[in-house]
């Protein structure tokens, strides 16, 4: 009873410890992020930085109150989150799709394993122009371009994680005679499910980076148009805006993305 008493004790001690660390790193991160717009608006207002080029949390909260207004940005923003979310879901389908062909043929992976490094070592933004010439100006270019930025990367590390499956376990169910889709779908898939979350966290950022750079070339709305034509017209209030709202959705991806971790973990570990 004593036994399992101390390693009661020892486990709340650990998860309050653990819960702790979590709201001291949350709360560090909150200040951090005041400090900097208090710091902003103060250089702003005492004319360290020009206002004009570089405007202030202020000048930002007006002109968000403004667009609200009309409700313009809220379909800017929606416009942009569809076309992000819509390419990360098929990078991530057409990039599982490809890893699994990949690591079910051998000799497959061998002749496309260059193609795809150099595919992916092009500069995306210099795709954009053609995808233009194919396929127009619209959603369809914006949401190729989001793809095309994370795909063959991602791509690479999925494949990467399933070759680092443990051998002997595939061994093992050959031995018991199972196939090799079973290998797959009982020891491959299961063990690169860190390495298919890690490379999905990358993802999601790469989809936005490209979905931005085809709203700057092909589209008449979202948050990339409205950095486009607020640097063309000189609102930069409305450029630093639509950067910051772009900071905003990053971030809300991240997170989204990391609770599905912590509960993918958490299920992994319970089991």
């Amino acid at each position: 009873m004593k036994t399992k008493k101390s390693n009661l004790t020892n486990q709340e001690k650990y998860i309050k410890n653990h819960r702790r660390h979590h709201t001291q790193i949350a709360v560090m991160r909150i200040v951090l992020f005041l400090a900097l717009f208090f710091l902003w608006e103060i250089s702003a207002d005492r004319g360290w930085i020009d206002s004009f080029f570089f405007s202030s949390p202020s000048r930002v909260a007006k002109l968000l109150i403004r667009l609200s207004m009309d409700h313009s940005i809220f379909f800017h923003i929606g416009i942009t989150l569809f076309e992000t979310v819509l390419s990360f879901f098929l990078v991530f389908l057409i990039s599982l799709a490809a890893a699994t062909a990949l690591w079910y043929s051998e000799k497959l992976s061998e002749v496309l394993e260059p193609y795809l490094v150099i595919l992916n070592s092009l500069p995306k933004s210099a795709l954009a122009p053609l995808f233009i010439v194919w396929l127009g100006t619209g959603a369809t270019t914006i949401i190729v371009a989001g793809i095309s930025v994370a795909l063959f990367g991602s791509i690479i590390s999925f494949y990467a994680g399933f070759k680092q499956c443990d051998p002997e376990k595939l061994t093992l169910i050959q031995t018991l005679g199972g196939r090799k889709r079973d290998a797959f779908r009982k020891v491959v898939l299961p063990s690169s499910v860190p390495i298919l979350i890690s490379t999905t966290k990358v993802n999601i950022g790469l989809a936005l980076v490209g979905v931005i750079i085809g709203e700057f070339l092909a589209a008449r709305r979202g948050l990339g148009y409205l950095i486009i034509y607020g640097s063309q017209v000189f609102q930069l209030d409305l450029v630093i805006t639509s950067i910051l709202l772009l900071c905003i959705i990053a971030m809300g991806f991240y997170k989204g993305i990391q609770m599905l971790e912590h509960h993918i973990r958490k299920k992994i570990f319970c089991t």
